[in-house]
Formats: structure tokens, C-alpha cells, sequence
């Protein structure tokens, strides 16, 4: 994937309006951001797309590499991810679940899923269970886990 172009729309505000228009040029500028316009190519190619144009799992991809760079430039201590596998296959949640791996070494990971892929580097693995309306969290190893999401994949 190539995150080709990222376009920043924006509106250049002046710092004080009750200045003179004259005056202004010598002031310092804000820009108010309004928008962002992300093109990606997935081939390396000129082909490059607009957001819109992505499928779900492509712009799970897009959103990830966006996080994963800000991630090393500006880290932050721990992360919480809810499903960000879901729209992906296998190939791309191994490659999702092996940078999470490689930058869990400076930043802890938290993540749910029903997918296998993972499962494989994590560390620790817990089960929620939802009974009489409530939500039980227990401590589970490595293949109770795994028995889980393959269930849930039978199942689903």
C-alpha cells in the first residue's frame, strides 16, 4: 500500500480582524484545517484512489497505516483497538497483527477479535462472557482462545 498524496484543506484566518486589511500582511496567519483528502494506490502504480473509491477492509488499511506512522513519530504509551480485523482477510490481519507485534515493544497493544491471526503474538488472552446481563471477564490461555474464534467462525 502507498499512501501516495494526503491533501490538508484549509482556511487561512487572519489573527485579529480588528486590525486594518492594510496592516495585516505583517501578521502572523492560523490556518483552520477543514478537511483531509487522502488518494492511496494499493499496487504502487499510478492508480491512485480517493477514500470513497475503498473497500471497507481497504479503508481499515488506510486508517491503520495512518495510526502505525503517527505511532512512531509521536508515540503513545498503550492503544485500544475493537475489532480493527474484521473487514480484512487473512493475509492483511497477519500483516496488521505482525506491525502491532513489532511496535508492542515500545507501546502496549489492546485489542478484541474474533479472528485468529491476532492471537498468535499476543501476550496475555482474556474471555468475556455475557450472562444475565452482564459482562464477565476471566483470564483464559492461549488455546482456550483460539477455540473461541474458531468456534465463533463455525458459528458465523
Amino acid at each position: 500500500m502507498c499512501l501516495d498524496t494526503i491533501l490538508l484543506y484549509s482556511k487561512v484566518l487572519q489573527e485579529d480582524d480588528s486590525v486594518p486589511p492594510d496592516e495585516q500582511a505583517d501578521l502572523p496567519r492560523v490556518e483552520t484545517f477543514t478537511g483531509v483528502a487522502i488518494r492511496v494506490s494499493f499496487t504502487g502504480e499510478d492508480d491512485n484512489l480517493e477514500m470513497q473509491q475503498l473497500s471497507g477492509g481497504q479503508k481499515s488499511l488506510v486508517a491503520l497505516a495512518l495510526i502505525f506512522a503517527i505511532q512512531k513519530c509521536d508515540p503513545a504509551p498503550f492503544y485500544l483497538f475493537d475489532e480493527i480485523d474484521a473487514a480484512l482477510d487473512a493475509q492483511h490481519r497477519k500483516a496488521v497483527a505482525d506491525m502491532i507485534h513489532e511496535l508492542s515493544q515500545n507501546a502496549q497493544f489492546i485489542t478484541t477479535t474474533f479472528r485468529p491471526e491476532l492471537l498468535d503474538n499476543a501476550e496475555k488472552y482474556f474471555g468475556v462472557l455475557f450472562r444475565n446481563k452482564v459482562s464477565h471477564i476471566n483470564a483464559v490461555s492461549k488455546q482456550q482462545a483460539f477455540d473461541f474464534v474458531e468456534d465463533d467462525q463455525t458459528r458465523g
